[in-house]
């Protein structure tokens, strides 16, 4: 957008903690310079003990912040901070006058502000947010349709889609109900048409001041009623999810399951969840 962004990201713990010390290393060194210790193991050197436990040091916390959300989004922010002052020809803080991010929670020096997290914990939230991000262009009336939304998945789904390839890769790929297969576990088909019908159902929707109030203009696909969402409640999750959640997004009994399990002491009420999310 002109002034923030949104992204939609999936941490994978799971796949660092396989990672070896040297996969580690590298990953890392793509990113920053590391040190003079970590540059001297990938160059195969000597290394003495005292410098081996440092360096197992460095890559305990590296392994730790190669999967951060926090980290993931202070290495982009400040790579559009620095664009943007080379295009404005200028030096220092970089701001925006509203930044806003689903997913995940950081803080970054160069920006305006501390931005927005939601933590989306089943399939039926991660489609809502999925939906919201990709209409975004077209709520603020920057698009009239999501193949033309510039900056966002969907376009880009759709232009690899027209020139028969694979998006890019990291796009995550729809690979449906496969069990083995790593990926969105929904249809590219249907989500296409869920997003084509979004947006034409945004015009009805009765948004608070200030918000946006694009929409292009169709049918419930069938993945709305495979997922028992309602049609009313998906227009409120669809055009008003950063106002109607603050931390956990899910369904009421999976909320309610990370409350118990972060051993809330006073659980707060999960009515808003099961109305809208079931």
């Amino acid at each position: 957008m002109s002034n923030h962004y949104h992204v939609v990201l999936h941490i994978r713990p799971d796949l660092s903690t396989a990672w070896s010390d040297r996969e580690v290393v590298k990953r890392w060194h793509s990113l920053f310079k590391g040190n003079l210790i970590s540059q001297r193991y990938l160059a195969n050197d000597v290394l003495l003990d005292t410098q081996r436990e440092r360096l197992k040091e460095d890559i305990a916390l590296w392994r730790e912040r190669l999967t951060s959300p926090s980290w993931y989004m202070r290495i982009v922010n400040e790579a559009i901070a620095r664009r943007a002052n080379r295009e404005d020809n200028c030096t220092g803080r970089f701001s925006t006058t509203a930044p806003c991010v689903v997913l995940p929670p950081a803080s970054m020096q160069s920006w305006e502000g501390r931005f927005k997290s939601q933590a989306l914990l089943d399939e039926r939230a991660l489609l809502a947010c999925m939906a919201y991000v990709d209409l975004n262009p077209v709520r603020a009336k920057m698009a009239t349709s999501p193949e033309v939304s510039e900056h966002t998945s969907v376009k880009a789904r759709i232009t690899a889609l027209q020139k028969n390839k694979p998006a890019q890769p990291t796009i995550a790929e729809f690979v449906g109900s496969n069990p083995e297969a790593q990926g969105l576990p929904f249809l590219l088909k249907d989500y296409l048409e869920l997003t084509d019908w979004t947006g034409r159902l945004i015009r009805e929707e009765q948004l608070p001041s200030g918000y946006k109030r694009g929409s292009i203009n169709s049918e419930l696909p069938a993945i709305l009623e495979r997922l028992s969402l309602n049609q009313d409640a998906w227009r409120v999750l669809t055009t008003r999810f950063e106002l109607e959640f603050k931390q956990w997004v899910g369904s009421e009994h999976v909320v309610r399951q990370v409350y118990s399990d972060k051993k809330y002491q006073r659980i707060p009420s999960t009515d808003h969840h099961r109305a809208l999310l079931g």
